[in-house]
């Protein structure tokens, strides 16, 4: 049975769909029905970041799954525990509370309702080319109009300024300011790193007037800029940090991460059917706990170094820039991108977008040399 015409057919048809069906995984490649083989520079974006069927995540899988998969946060739970004590134990002094769900989206919902309960303000000011997720609160912090319009009128309470701009910082947060969101690289909107003095100027502004500063390390977190926390890179301390994607390994999980600056919330006050559950906790345990014995960030900055030198010595004039952290690397091109990423799947490997005009790579933080240097070679060739 073929599976293309099966999704095409039922599926709610709001995905851009690569006409390919991968089937199987291992490490940083992947296969599809056909049996071809892909270097994935997509890693479910940067979910896999220990690739895939990693036997810490397999192992992690089948254990608890014999044991106990679903346990709501009405009652405690030993594998939650030992996911919250292990995130109190990476996470930076002051970040000392966690809220558990499924996803990136509903990690920024939380983080939006935190702030506005604990501060007693609305205003939640947000960047242009910012991405926060689709759920309505976080639509409301994410720039894109072509994501926002359809959906309109969206949350009131929400502003946005111009990325690493603190001229325009100063001007939007004020008495009304409940929380500023920010992402250290934005990743949809173009793989751009912040400045440290526009991070240091947000969080000067926000203690200064009294509201709370939101990292967004959903794509960023657990090791992909080659800091565990993409911040760590900067002096700030984030009053609130949302984590999802690489944490499950390829499970969903959401992570808001609280410090002292949000006050007590009221019992009741947003919940998860999901969150917390011990399969996911588990795994996301194992994951992060190999990423810190295995050095897999610093891992992750070598390599990053590396691929992104490899990129830029390929000179073609068809790049304007390429840019990011750690292995997060866009590749601004002087041309729409489309054209190239799909060549790029016929030369076997697998990457995504960020915007009209540049390639996204986020391969798995695992990859090896050899490997960095077979995506550069494709590339070249897609580029020539």
């Amino acid at each position: 049975m073929r599976s293309q015409p099966i999704e095409d057919r039922h599926t709610a048809g709001t995905y851009h769909k690569r006409p390919i069906v991968l089937t199987r995984g291992r490490g940083v490649r992947v296969w599809d029905e056909d049996g071809r083989e892909y270097i994935d520079c997509t890693a479910g974006i940067g979910v896999a970041a220990l690739g895939h069927a990693h036997p810490v995540i397999v192992e992690a899988i089948a254990s608890q799954a014999a044991r106990l998969i679903t346990c709501q946060e009405i009652f405690y739970n030993d594998a939650r525990a030992q996911l919250l004590a292990l995130l109190h134990d990476i996470t930076p002094a002051g970040l000392d509370r966690f809220f558990l769900s499924n996803s990136g989206t509903e990690a920024n919902e939380a983080a939006i309702k935190f702030a506005r309960a604990s501060t007693g303000r609305i205003g939640i000011v947000s960047t242009m080319r910012g991405y926060h997720g689709k759920s309505m609160g976080s639509l409301s912090a994410t720039w894109e109009p072509r994501f926002r319009e359809p959906f309109e009128p969206l949350v009131p309470g929400f502003s946005f300024i111009r990325y690493d701009d603190e001229a325009a910082a100063d001007a939007a947060i004020g008495e009304t300011t409940a929380a500023v969101i920010v992402e250290v690289v934005q990743g949809e909107g173009g793989v751009r790193p912040a400045t440290p003095a526009f991070l240091a100027a947000l969080r000067r502004l926000c203690t200064e007037r009294g509201a709370l500063l939101i990292v967004d390390e959903v794509q960023t977190g657990f090791g992909r800029t080659g800091r565990l926390f993409a911040f760590e890179h900067h002096a700030i301390e984030p009053d609130i940090v949302t984590l999802a994607k690489a944490a499950g390994g390829g499970l969903p999980i959401g992570i808001t991460a609280i410090g002292q600056a949000v006050g007590p919330l009221a019992k009741q006050s947003h919940t998860s059917t999901f969150g917390g559950n011990p399969l996911c906790c588990a795994v996301a345990r194992a994951v992060i706990a190999h990423m810190v014995t295995e050095r897999i960030p610093e891992r992750a900055a070598e390599a990053g170094r590396y691929l992104t030198e490899s990129i830029r010595r390929i000179g073609s004039p068809k790049v304007r820039e390429v840019r990011g952290l750690g292995l997060m690397i866009g590749i601004e091109l002087k041309a729409p991108a489309g054209p190239y990423v799909q060549r790029l799947v016929d030369e076997g490997v697998l990457v995504l977008l960020a915007g009209r005009t540049v390639i996204r790579l986020l391969p798995p933080l695992i990859i090896e040399r050899a490997d960095l240097d077979e995506v550069a070679t494709r590339l070249a060739r897609v580029l020539a």
